[in-house]
């Protein structure tokens, strides 16, 4: 096993790097393993925020121990995404994992040269195309100002927009462009509207890089959920990890959010985690998505929350980013937590037994809006564009 075997689980080498360990999953789960927490972890930020990358930020590690607890913290994470048995939650997972693996994509083909070549962590182009057998099926547009007359495997997916480098915009065979693009991202991506000459269409090298984590997403995702057998006794060893992660999301629907923002009406949970922010402290993973989770479901939109938040700790880009997943369509399958669950995670301190009111921070705005005689709409006033100067 090694460091690229972690990096892109989903990889055909990957998955022959863990069949030639010969490591047994039922024992390394009921042996509590590193890479059983690793899947947890990997899962549940997955859920939260669309990321399956480490909250530490160490990737691959610093041993060969690490990398292996890396790469077989994937298929353990198959697993309990499998027992979750939840089409959204299988959704948002595959989605988490190609968005990552993405990122990742995009990092190793903007290392120069001269790094890639001594470092066997990164990735070109060409092997992400081989790897979905999308070689033949996309090439550089001899018209880009740079690569001009390069094949595809001669630097010309190696990535990066440095002069005469790499081509700005690609050819791919329509029909690879139309199993792996959808109408729904946009205008722009119907056919009607690309450029299509000797049946190829002209895409930019990050429309490239968009389909390409289709296609991953779509890997992620085949064959998911999958039967365990009974007999291997992993369910039953993950049982409380799989408990805390349906615990984590509930899956309650709302038919129509109050799309007024009233600060003063807040539940007391959400209360406390902006001022806790405003203080510039930190807020845990579980605290942001919990409190990015609110203000979306009351109907604030990723500009308004931006400007909301913009003298707090939370990061700029962080929130846009979180909000985006969170009101897309996979995002808005799951609301924000239950006060139970908040409680569990250390949020919701029940606050004037306000549990009795209501058993979500929602819900319990919800009915404080409409108790209230006279609301504030904390938009009120605010020029259509200030968010998103803010």
């Amino acid at each position: 096993m090694d460091a690229l075997d972690a990096k892109y689980p989903f990889f055909a080498s990957a998955r022959e790097a863990v069949a030639a360990a010969a490591v047994s999953l039922p024992e390394l789960v009921a042996a509590d393993a590193p890479a059983v927490e690793r899947a947890r972890e990997r899962v549940e930020r997955a859920l939260l925020e669309g990321t399956v990358a480490s909250e530490s930020g160490a990737f691959p590690g610093e041993s060969a121990y690490d990398t292996q607890a890396e790469l077989l913290s994937y298929p353990i994470a198959r697993i309990l995404v499998s027992l979750l048995d939840s089409d959204p939650a299988i959704e948002k997972y595959a989605a988490a994992e190609a968005a990552t693996a993405m990122d990742r994509v995009r990092r190793d083909l903007d290392t120069d040269d001269e790094l890639r070549s001594v470092s066997s962590a990164t990735v070109a182009l060409d092997d992400l195309l081989a790897e979905f057998d999308l070689a033949d099926a996309v090439r550089p547009d001899e018209s880009s100002p740079a690569g001009a007359g390069r094949g595809a495997a001669s630097g010309a997916a190696a990535g990066g927009n440095g002069p005469g480098r790499d081509p700005s915009h690609y050819r791919i065979d329509v029909g690879p462009y139309l199993r792996l693009t959808s109408p729904d991202w946009g205008d722009s991506w119907r056919l009607v509207n690309r450029a299509l000459a000797d049946g190829a269409v002209r895409v930019s090298r990050d429309e490239l890089l968009a389909a390409l984590e289709a296609a991953v997403e779509e890997r992620v995702a085949e064959g998911l959920p999958f039967e365990l057998a009974a007999d291997e006794g992993i369910g039953e060893a993950l049982e409380s990890r799989v408990a805390d992660l349906r615990q984590l999301l509930s899956e309650r629907t709302y038919a129509e959010p109050p799309d007024v923002v009233a600060p003063d009406l807040f539940p007391p949970c959400m209360t406390n985690l902006i001022e806790k922010a405003e203080r510039d402290a930190a807020l845990s993973s579980a605290e942001s998505f919990a409190l990015m989770a609110f203000l979306v479901g009351i109907g604030m939109t990723p500009d308004e929350v931006v400007a909301f938040c913009a003298d707090t700790s939370l990061d700029a880009e962080g929130i846009r980013y979180q909000t985006e997943y969170l009101t897309d369509d996979r995002g808005t399958q799951y609301p924000p937590p239950t006060c139970e669950t908040l409680a569990n995670y250390g949020i919701c301190h029940n606050e004037d037994d306000h549990m009795q009111v209501a058993a979500d921070p929602l819900s319990y705005y919800e009915k404080r809006v409409a108790a209230a005689d006279e609301v504030t709409d904390w938009r009120a006033g605010r020029e259509p564009d200030e968010a998103s100067e803010a």
